[in-house]
């Protein structure tokens, strides 16, 4: 199918766990954007280095677009408890002046991969720990400073095992690579590590979301300028071409 909607005037900021799925949407067609930056993978952990790379990643991104969309979930990937009203969306609406900024609607990686129900039903109800390639690839990231004492507090209970959601092909060939980092990495987590795949599909409808709520944003300030009479010819051709990106963009079934 034809592209229809494209997004070349967008810079991409996202969480370097991301890596893997971003780069396979970019390689297929569908992640068309100026430039994609990544924070180091897994610092969730590490709030102050997370912060400064995000502004840092953001300001880098301002260097090619007006136009920037960050890949990190709104509910686990920065709290704060010392400061509960210091969010990730706070500090990205911070760097906002001027320019169009959004965040991806997830609450975090996995969450962009598989929904909730999406998750539940995978799980059959058990207790999960959830992965994705990044989690694997960038282990020593993502598990700072974790020793073998945490480890054996934090995994275990998860009665259903560690599953890794793969969008793109990753754990088979991964396995055949690096078998001995994948016993390792099970055996230090203490429990089965399996592959469930899953489609982009959700990733894809995230980013549409975002770009469907920007250009929502544009034509109602674009309508509020509108004089009542005599409209310029520009304008109105300006408004026809949001209304018709819009419409594309809202298309079900629009794939690259």
């Amino acid at each position: 199918m034809a592209k229809e909607l494209s997004f070349n005037d967008y810079a991409i900021v996202s969480c370097g766990t991301l890596a893997p799925e971003l780069n396979y949407l970019k390689k297929e067609g569908f992640l068309d954007a100026k430039q994609i930056v990544y924070t180091t993978p897994g610092r969730h952990e590490v709030l102050k280095e997370l912060e400064s790379q995000l502004i840092q990643k953001i300001n880098t991104a301002k260097q090619q677009s007006r136009k920037i969309i960050i890949v990190y979930g709104g509910k686990f990937c920065y709290v704060n408890v010392d400061n509960p009203y210091r969010t990730i969306d706070a500090i990205i609406q911070e760097q906002g002046t001027g320019i169009s900024i959004s965040r991806t609607n997830a609450t975090h990686c996995m969450d962009m991969l598989a929904g909730e129900r999406e998750r539940e039903e995978i799980s059959e109800g058990k207790k999960v720990w959830w992965l994705t390639p990044g989690w694997v690839i960038y282990r020593d990231y993502v598990f700072q400073d974790w020793d073998k004492g945490k480890a054996n507090e934090n995994f275990p209970q998860h009665t259903g095992g560690a599953i890794l959601l793969d969008g793109i092909d990753f754990w088979d060939k991964y396995c055949q690579e690096h078998p001995e980092k994948v016993l390792e990495f099970s055996d230090w987590m203490g429990i089965e590590i399996r592959p469930h795949k899953v489609t982009l599909d959700r990733l894809k409808n995230i980013f549409l979301d975002c770009v469907i709520s920007d250009l929502e944003k544009e034509l109602s300030e674009l309508k509020s300028r509108l004089p009542a009479h005599s409209a310029k010819p520009s304008m109105v051709q300006q408004l026809e071409q949001i209304e018709e990106k819009l419409e594309k963009a809202k298309k079900p079934g629009w794939e690259s």
